[in-house]
């Protein structure tokens, strides 16, 4: 029984089976048709539905989400928005222009002639509803950079980019909208109280609460797949048409929810999602904070997780090249206990890791930038992918060091994209340790690099296209650091999300 609220009103779904996505669950079980299906792999939007969930003060608050890879169950408890959602029909159509009817969002789409074939139309205008909540909530401005963040997982097929930009920018424009179901003053005491309700899953459908339960469940299904945000397994029966006949849901686990600051870092729980640590990293890894822009699109950051990015294992992912060049750790749970190891040690092959038949991942821990040491690491990232927004990296190249009397030291160089797993490049970093910051320990680390990486071979470029790319990143981190060593305003390059 999935019970929650769809636009306002509560539904209780009943035998709804365990692979089921939420936008199966809207279109076949609950006849709602205006969310669509496009790519059905999360990278189109066209199935963009907006979730609300009750924050620290008790308040709805709306992340956009991608319905043909959420899992249908995890929508328990919660406040489900769709395109039916937004217009109001209680106002008399002949009495009120249309911007009295329909929400901002859609009247500035209608106003400034941003939909045009439509099938893209409903996604976009859900993304621009949670962009307006969001907003709402902050009072701020609306930025171009907030604005691209919003958009960046929603394709128009159409090309209808600028009068889509022009509807965005003109939401603040239209009279403050109350949405038909908020006028339900109870809507949050309600969802509240669905918390307390006891969660009937499918027999092949479990949702622990906490870690104990976990533990349990891998003790007695230990070959369960394990799903957190969904947004890379469900691809397996959307893409692949496996079916997913043994799941355990673990996003509302309480221990893999928390991050707990320690004199030395943080332990980030691995159910934390990648939007949930903008905040952290933005203080204290802004290069990493500036790295999640590109990290899918805000569909994917509301719903995906670190924990879930590392145990993917993909050669393609954008986070543990970063966490390599950081240090990080992690903490491995299980019904045997705990246990914990550096990320270096925690992928072995394609696809394959540490993790016991058992064992799943309960947290990461990044050490803190200056720890232990007077000087801060310095970090630099750059991803390089055929287009700018949601798109998966050819190269990404992830470097750290700091400058100790004028020689470089804790030099860290991790790469993404080169191999059948994420890794360091231990020699090159060797070759660069001690050494100043010139051009002769660069090239001598070029010619390093060059005989220590043996890049694949794909769709998204030649092994000498990312053996090149590779060391002309190498080469750019020395041209960054001369820049800040003299203070120069000279930039390096002219691409816009280079940091």
């Amino acid at each position: 029984m999935i019970d929650f609220y769809l636009n306002g009103r509560r539904q209780q779904c009943a035998d709804v089976p365990a692979e089921t996505s939420l936008l199966e669950l809207l279109r076949l079980h609950l006849g709602k048709t205006g969310t669509k299906e496009g790519c059905a792999s999360g990278d189109c939007g066209a199935c963009t539905v907006a979730i609300g969930e009750l924050d620290a003060q008790g308040e709805l608050e709306y992340r956009s989400a991608n319905a043909c890879i959420l899992p249908a169950h995890q929508v328990a408890s919660c406040h489900l928005v769709t395109v039916e959602g937004l217009a109001r029909s209680d106002t008399p159509h002949s009495a009120q222009p249309h911007s009295s009817q329909l929400h901002p969002a859609q009247a500035a789409m209608v106003d400034h002639h941003g939909s045009q074939c439509g099938f893209c139309t409903p996604g976009i205008v859900m993304s621009l509803f949670t962009l307006y909540e969001q907003q709402r909530r902050t009072r701020a401005p609306l930025t171009q950079q907030h604005l691209e963040q919003a958009l960046g997982g929603n394709l128009c097929r159409c090309t209808g980019y600028r009068p889509i930009r022009d509807a965005a920018l003109a939401m603040g424009d239209y009279p403050d909208f109350q949405l038909a179901w908020a006028d339900n003053t109870e809507l949050a005491d309600n969802l509240a109280g669905l918390r307390s309700d006891a969660y009937v899953a499918p027999q092949n459908y479990a949702m622990p609460q906490d870690i104990a339960a976990l533990r349990e469940m891998k003790r007695l299904r230990p070959r369960a797949k394990l799903v957190a945000g969904g947004t890379d397994l469900w691809l397996e029966t959307t893409q692949r048409l496996e079916t997913l006949d043994d799941i355990i849901d673990v996003h509302q686990v309480a221990e893999l929810r928390t991050i707990d600051e320690t004199a030395g870092g943080w332990w980030i729980g691995a159910a934390i999602t990648l939007a949930e640590l903008s905040p952290l990293f933005s203080e204290h890894f802004p290069a990493f904070e500036h790295l999640l822009h590109r990290f899918a699109s805000s569909q994917i950051r509301n719903r995906g997780t670190l924990g879930g990015n590392i145990a993917n294992a993909s050669p393609i992912g954008d986070g543990p090249p970063v966490l390599l060049a950081l240090g990080a750790r992690l903490r491995l749970d299980g019904p045997e206990g705990a246990r914990e190891l550096p990320l270096e040690d925690f992928f072995l092959d394609y696809r394959k890791t540490a993790l016991a038949e058992h064992e799943f991942i309960a947290a990461i821990f990044i050490p803190h930038p200056s720890a232990g040491r007077n000087l801060k690491h310095n970090l630099k990232i750059w991803k390089l992918s055929k287009r700018r927004e949601d798109d998966i990296s050819a190269v990404l190249g992830a470097f750290a060091w700091r400058i100790e009397e004028g020689v470089l030291r804790d030099v860290r160089l991790a790469f993404g994209g080169m191999a059948a797993i994420p890794l360091r490049a231990t020699a090159t970093e060797a070759t660069l340790e001690g050494r100043a910051p010139d051009s002769a320990a660069f090239a001598a680390a070029r010619q390093q690099l060059g005989e220590e990486l043996t890049p694949m071979n794909d769709v998204r470029g030649s092994a000498e296209y990312r053996r090149t790319a590779a060391s002309n990143l190498l080469e750019r981190l020395r041209l960054m650091i001369e820049a800040d060593n003299n203070h120069s305003a000279i930039k390096v390059t002219l691409d816009a999300y280079a940091h």
